[in-house]
């Protein structure tokens, strides 16, 4: 069986090869429509039209615009009818039964939003092919999402569906392999960026479903990542940074948000083209600082900008960002344990120590004394962030904290992010959607598992309870589990951002079933 498998997987492999020899994205297959379509607005969200299917070749799409457009009376949104078919959302045509209860709800979300494999797509479509298949967050996301995934599989694990965790973890390798990272999601204009490197934790998550031998058949697709995180690092002198490592004064290694563009992102052209006409930064650094923010998973928040200023003073590029160190530390720990089963004592070993010099940088740099919290390291200015964010609870969960490090975040989260709702991603109201008074289902999740790391287990039943709560409220008033929500207001839903509030959702789903597990006393 594993044989067919692998055969059928690298003759996949070869197929997705031969159709990506030219991988061009939507802007770069249409020159000047592409533009237009998206300045003039023919869509309310700009994501539409990147996400389209043309009809015919580009050639004869942009040949008949060139020819249509010197015409009198020419509606733009009339030709893309014609030559593009829009997409859809498969959950759009599932209506809820609120009175079979939350639970019933999210078992049937799972097939609502499974997606089937894809060894061919439509010609000239912005989707990246997968071997297997795999679940997205609902909504305007109709494709599959890097740290998005790990929430969901979560859900996936209390759901008994370990073939399809399984079948995801193996997608992100075939991703991994094929374009030497995990992309923000499987579309061609999202293959300048990752996302938040989740990919350690799936697969540990697979290893305690099906034994350690798990990590051993993803050692390849975890070291790769790994290389691809710390490209050019060796390189480096300190004080200067390539691409997502930056070498600190003292010599250190760590890491921030990259992409490697430096142009309007595709799925948000009108807005960052825009934006970039407000402010007064070179437009090529503004725009590679949003990307690297949408890289974070944090698109937007006052935790990139400028204290007190807005996304024109977005500098993402230039902090050590406090949440992806912890990750890599994790990835750095399970590669440690995949060398080790694997035989290999002295990477074990190497590895090992990376984990324990990223650990001792952590704390050298992304600690505040004085405000007792895990914040981001501005390296450009040499300074801590002033910025305090739910992303200090990662050193946490991921046990890099002291013991006393961890009893001051649990009181400065119950002193200041603690809401009627959970816990509010940040301190400061600005309008940007990772921004209070929003809460994220994945950052409560992560800070409950740290607080119970910690031993906070009051203040971790605490937020789960008022998480839980929120979410049950909002499903009984409309039949559905949003993306993000108001944790401030019990009579008002989640805002802000570039885009409407979108319901489905992967990362809710998943989170929720998990923490309902955790806390049955939760539930109404």
């Amino acid at each position: 069986m594993k044989k067919v498998l692998l055969a059928y997987l690298c003759l996949f492999a070869l197929t997705v090869s031969a159709q990506n020899t030219a991988l061009r994205t939507p802007r770069q297959l249409f020159p000047g429509l592409f533009e237009a379509v998206q300045m003039q607005r023919i869509f309310p969200d700009n994501k539409t039209f990147v996400d389209a299917i043309p009809r015919e070749t580009p050639a004869v799409i942009l040949q008949a615009y060139n020819e249509q457009r010197q015409l009198p009376g020419f509606d733009l949104n009339r030709f893309v009818l014609a030559y593009f078919r829009l997409p859809t959302s498969a959950e759009t045509a599932y209506h809820t039964n609120i009175e079979r209860g939350l639970r019933a709800h999210l078992d049937t979300l799972w097939t609502v939003l499974q997606r089937p494999p894809t060894d061919s797509v439509a010609p000239y479509s912005s989707l990246l092919p997968l071997p297997r298949p795999y679940v997205v967050p609902g909504g305007r996301f109709r494709e599959v999402y890097y740290w998005d995934s790990y929430f969901t599989m979560l859900g996936l694990q209390v759901s008994h569906r370990p073939a399809l965790i399984r079948g995801m973890v193996d997608n992100f390798a075939f991703l991994i392999n094929q374009y030497g990272f995990i992309p923000n999601g499987n579309r061609t204009y999202y293959l300048t960026r990752s996302q938040p490197p989740f990919f350690s934790r799936m697969v540990e998550l697979l290893a305690s479903e099906q034994g350690d031998t798990v990590l051993s058949r993803y050692h390849a697709p975890l070291l790769r990542e790994y290389q691809f995180w710390m490209a050019g690092a060796d390189s480096l002198a300190p004080g200067q940074a390539h691409r997502s490592v930056v070498r600190m004064p003292g010599g250190e290694l760590l890491n921030r948000y990259w992409d490697q563009s430096a142009e309007p992102r595709e799925e948000s052209y009108q807005e960052d083209v825009l934006a970039a006409q407000r402010g007064s930064r070179p437009v090529a650094q503004f725009y590679r600082d949003v990307r690297a923010a949408a890289a974070s998973g944090w698109d937007f928040s006052s935790r990139w900008f400028v204290p007190g200023a807005g996304l024109e003073s977005i500098r993402t590029t230039s902090l050590v960002a406090v949440d992806l160190n912890s990750l890599l530390y994790e990835l750095e720990l399970t590669l440690a344990r995949s060398s080790q089963i694997r035989g290999d004592a002295a990477a074990a070993k190497s590895f090992r120590a990376k984990a324990a010099a990223r650990s001792k940088a952590l704390q050298r740099y992304c600690w505040d004394k004085q405000a007792k919290w895990f914040v981001d390291y501005d390296w450009e200015q040499r300074k801590p962030s002033p910025v305090r964010t739910l992303a200090g609870v990662f050193p946490l969960e991921s046990g890099l904290a002291t013991p006393s490090q961890a009893k001051h975040v649990a009181q400065g989260l119950r002193r200041d992010f603690l809401q009627p709702g959970g816990l509010v991603t940040t301190l400061a109201t600005t309008g940007q959607q990772w921004d209070a008074p929003n809460a994220w289902a994945p950052l409560q999740w992560m800070a409950i598992q740290g607080l119970r790391r910690y031993k906070q287990n009051e203040l971790a039943s605490t937020v789960a309870h008022r998480w839980i709560s929120l979410n049950q409220r909002v499903f009984q008033q409309t039949g559905k589990l949003m993306e993000k929500y108001n944790a401030m207001q019990s009579n008002a839903l989640g805002g802000g951002g570039e885009y409407p509030l979108q319901d489905g959702f992967g990362w809710t789903n998943g989170v929720l079933l998990n923490l309902l597990q955790e806390y049955p006393d939760a539930v109404r």
